[in-house]
């Protein structure tokens, strides 16, 4: 076949979309046909000022920045003023950026935006990265002439996430469109009359909703800043950074993390358009102050006569090599919340036989039964990014706005896929934002979710279920029998339950993308088993489904491909010393298990970056490094291995983990880690030991990679006060800290290109300064990173259909006076480490006992009171709160929530009023 056959049959199948030819200022572009002019010219590599335009939430044309000049053929010399964000791109357009009118235009549309905005850049928190300032200066507004009073507005109390300026407004629009249109929030608005425009609350008070913090990067000037960088301001251009990975949940967003003076002063989004695109959660963005919280790690200690002493580096490290010394006998328990080279560097210090995977019984179950699933399934599971394009979702037993955050903003714009459906019929581009919202109205994508009490998701499901665990895993059996006869079914299934299922199989069978999301939270393997039936029956039908699994921890996924024994056998193994790996055992099991445990005759080496309950009990702690001063590697839940490197070196003797571990079994002659000395020494072992891993020690480029010579700067070109920050201690300036496990560099010194992705620690491109500099950094605008996105997925479908479940569990029936206990997730304070951090726990629960209002009023309790509960584990008193959503004979309960002891699974319980 001819090349150019070829290329028109392959086009003809959408394998790519069709190109066009554009002009330019006179210089001829093949783009793509389709888009939008403004985001075809930024791909293109060329500037052109705008505000209200957001390559995640489309255009509307409000704020006229974009002008161009657009012109009918090469004989029109006159032309006319059109708006980039509205211009379709179409074979043969002609357009001219430089045009002097085009200029002048948005010359004047700038300065008019600045005649009330105040003078303050030199104290804005947003100074040096704003947007509107790299605006300002494209667009040629020097000198203002506006010499009149500027209009003012009063500022409101937004709660402990965000700082609110609202004189700074230049009224784009951008913050209630990603807040209301694009996160669902409900209690941020625009009010206006006149010329006054106000952004904000109906009052003072909290911003309710868990993505409030990406108004902070959204926002193009100083409207909404961090209030946490507030508290220790620093310039942002004088911040050491990091690319990261979150560490707080198990979807493994990318941020950049930002240093000054040895303490982690922000935390942002660093661009994945696989994971987690532009934006972060509230939790990833604000939970990071842990890191400099008062119960951090920050010496050795050892316990001497029944109190802890601290020790210095030489002698705490002597005293672990004594500790597992090649006579001892070591039990070793590894963490979900651990890197993957900590976890391997003691699975390999202690040998397979004693390593134990420290997880509760019942996250292990399912976490090993989730990677069971999707490496033997012939089902695919999908990324962020493609679940939001998804057209039929079931979500079985998660409250994903509180469990797996960003999934449920991938789920909010899934919804919209019937929307852009609709406008496709009726030639409207999907980036015309507000005529597709105007032409589709509310409809919506079939969303079902299925849980035991209502979530934040709800107002954009087709219909939502409310049943015991066990009930809805039975209707997710339910689904599969409908889609396929072969699937088991559960019996005697409710009349109203059956209907659904039936509504829900049709769903799915007639959609393109159907996706099925189930997980931990429930604490029931029945919902992960059930959501795989349904996947397995689809795939008979000829349909391609994606199945995703909520797991619990950042490493979840990795720790249960490492593999290790469960932590109930470690409580029974002997041992002359327990080596226990960034975790605290009273999370993981009950108390009295826990402490006997302890109690034990041995020794107990722990090492941690933050004091837990369990550490009170050891005999040598040592430091280690938290997420932004370590290096190491997480899998999420997908099965994505990403790379996260420390934005500084902490004081000594915080160390990574594994770092630790090479160096005391180094000086205690174990042979084990030999040759494990740096971070691409471990990775490359792992990927050695174990086949599931291979391709790891390619996330990144190795320590030896250079450009131009030159290592990859931490720290912009415009970091200052490097001698100045060390005067209390030299008057020298010090050399950089060296860094043996990355290319990247403590310095300003160095690369500051466009260096690999998994390696940019910050954005930035000439004229742009601000965080909208990523488009520079994209092949297009809002599509992959030059060279990839950072990650390697190590889970594929496997090669076999696989096999039915066939335990479906019974109806779960009330019993008089008991209550079956399920777990109640909350975004804010469930999570260990960020339950830290100040402004998190402002927005934290206070424990509490969640009863429908039926249940109460029969055991005689009112709202606020206080219950008296009998647990497996013991007695707990808890105040009550009344859900109304909550079914009959149900009783709810946060996990994890500091004040609430450690419990599982779904057991019964009975209450009562306090005595």
């Amino acid at each position: 076949m001819p090349e150019e056959a070829c290329a028109l049959s392959i086009q003809s199948l959408n394998f790519w979309p069709a190109m066009v030819k554009i002009v330019i200022d006179g210089k001829s572009y093949d783009v793509e046909e389709g888009r939008n002019l403004l985001e075809t010219v930024l791909s293109l590599g060329l500037d052109l000022p705008y505000f209200c335009w957001h390559p995640a939430m489309g255009s509307v044309g409000s704020c006229r920045q974009c002008a161009v000049k657009k012109f009918k053929d090469e004989d029109d010399e006159q032309g006319k003023i059109t708006m980039a964000c509205m211009e379709p791109v179409k074979d043969g357009l002609r357009t001219s950026i430089e045009n002097p009118e085009a200029r002048r235009f948005r010359s004047h549309i700038i300065e008019s935006l600045m005649t009330n905005h105040p003078h303050d850049c030199p104290t804005c928190d947003e100074g040096g990265e704003c947007h509107l300032q790299d605006m300002t200066v494209m667009s040629g507004h020097n000198y203002r002439r506006y010499r009149f009073n500027k209009r003012t507005y009063r500022n409101q109390y937004l709660g402990p996430f965000l700082n609110h300026e609202m004189n700074r407004c230049i009224q784009c629009y951008r913050c209630v469109r990603f807040y209301k249109e694009y996160a669902g929030g409900k209690d941020l608005d625009v009010f206006a009359a006149h010329n006054h425009v106000y952004f904000g609350r109906h009052e003072d008070g909290i911003l309710e909703n868990e993505f409030s913090g990406n108004l902070v990067e959204v926002c193009p000037t100083g409207v909404f800043t961090d209030k946490t960088l507030k508290k220790h301001y620093t310039r942002k251009w004088d911040l050491s950074n990091g690319p990261s990975i979150c560490q707080q949940c198990s979807l493994g967003c990318n941020i950049i993390t930002g240093e000054r003076y040895g303490s982690l002063r922000r935390v942002r989004s660093r661009y994945n358009a696989d994971v987690n695109g532009y934006f972060l959660c509230d939790r990833g963005r604000f939970g990071y102050e842990f890191v400099n919280s008062d119960d951090r790690l920050r010496l050795p200690f050892a316990k001497r006569n029944g109190a802890f002493e601290p020790l210095n580096p030489e002698e705490a490290t002597e005293m672990a090599a004594a500790l597992i010394s090649p006579e001892k006998k070591v039990v070793a328990i590894g963490s979900p919340r651990a890197s993957l080279e900590a976890n391997f560097a003691l699975k390999q210090l202690a040998g397979a036989d004693n390593f134990y995977d420290g997880m509760s019984r019942t996250d292990r179950i399912i976490a090993r039964k989730a990677m069971e699933i999707l490496t033997s399934f012939s089902v695919k599971t999908p990324s962020l990014k493609e679940i939001e394009k998804a057209d039929a979702i079931l979500v079985l037993g998660e409250d994903l706005t509180n469990s797996a955050p960003m999934m449920a903003l991938a789920i909010r714009q899934a919804a919209r896929h019937k929307q852009f459906s609709i406008a496709g019929r009726l030639d409207i581009p999907s980036w015309n934002d507000h005529a597709v919202r105007e032409a589709a109205q509310d409809t919506r994508s079939p969303i079902y979710i299925a849980m035991p009490y209502s979530t934040p998701l709800d107002d954009i499901a087709a219909q939502t279920h409310r049943a015991a665990p066990a009930g809805l895993a039975r209707l997710g059996f339910a689904v599969a029998k409908k889609i396929n006869s072969a699937a088991p079914a559960p019996e005697k299934l409710p009349k109203g339950t059956d209907a659904l299922a039936g509504e829900v199989a049709d769903a799915l069978a007639s959609a393109n993308h159907p996706l099925v999301i189930a997980g931990a939270s429930l604490q029931s393997p029945a919902l992960l088993e059930a959501a795989a039936n349904i996947c397995l029956a689809l795939q008979q039908k000829d349909k391609s489904p994606l199945l995703s699994f909520v797991l619990p921890e950042a490493n979840t996924a990795g720790l249960a491909l490492l593999g290790g024994k469960p932590l109930e056998e470690a409580f029974n193994a002997e041992a002359d010393t327990v080596v226990l790996l960034e975790n605290d055992l009273f999370r993981r099991a009950e108390e009295k298990k826990v402490q006997q445990f302890l109690d034990k005759p041995h020794q107990i080496l722990i090492l941690d970056h933050i004091h837990t309950s369990t550490a009170d009990s050891a005999s040598l702690v040592l430091p280690s490094g938290a997420f932004a001063e370590s290096d190491g590697t997480l899998v999420n839940q997908e099965g994505r291995a990403q790379r996260y490197y420390q934005a500084y070196v902490p004081e000594s003797p915080i160390r990574e983990s594994w770092r630790w571990l090479h160096e005391i079994a180094g000086i205690a002659g174990r042979e084990e880690l030999n040759g494990l000395a740096n971070l691409d020494d471990i990775t490359r072992g792992l990927a050695k030991a174990e086949a599931v891993f291979r391709g790891i020690d390619e996330l990144a480029p190795p320590p030896g990679f250079r450009i131009n010579g030159q290592r990859i700067a931490r720290q912009s070109h415009r970091y200052s006060g490097r001698t100045a920050m060390h005067a209390n201690q030299t008057m020298d300036e010090p050399p950089p800290p060296p860094d043996p496990d990355s290319p990247l560099a403590f310095s300003m010194e160095g690369y500051h290109g466009k260096p690999p992705s998994s390696l940019i620690p910050f954005y930035w491109s000439p004229g742009w300064n601000s965080v909208q500099s990523i488009n520079k950094y994209q092949i297009e605008v809002g599509g992959h990173l030059h060279g990839g996105d950072p990650g390697k997925r190590l889970i594929e479908p496997g090669n076999e259909e696989g096999q039915y479940f066939e335990e479906i569990p019974e109806e779960w029936e009330k019993r008089p006076d008991t209550w079956l206990l399920a777990p109640i997730c909350h975004i804010f304070g469930q999570e260990e480490t960020s339950a830290l951090a100040p402004a998190i726990r402002e927005r934290m629960p206070a424990p509490y006992l969640a009863l429908n209002p039926e249940d109460a009023s029969k055991a005689q309790l009112e709202e606020g009171e206080i219950a008296w509960l009998e647990l497996p584990g013991g007695a707990l008193e808890l105040p009550v709160r009344l859900l109304p959503s909550l079914p009959a004979g149900l009783a709810g309960m946060p996990r994890g929530l500091p004040g609430i002891p450690f419990w599982e699974g779904l057991p019964d319980i009975r209450t009562s009023q306090q005595s």
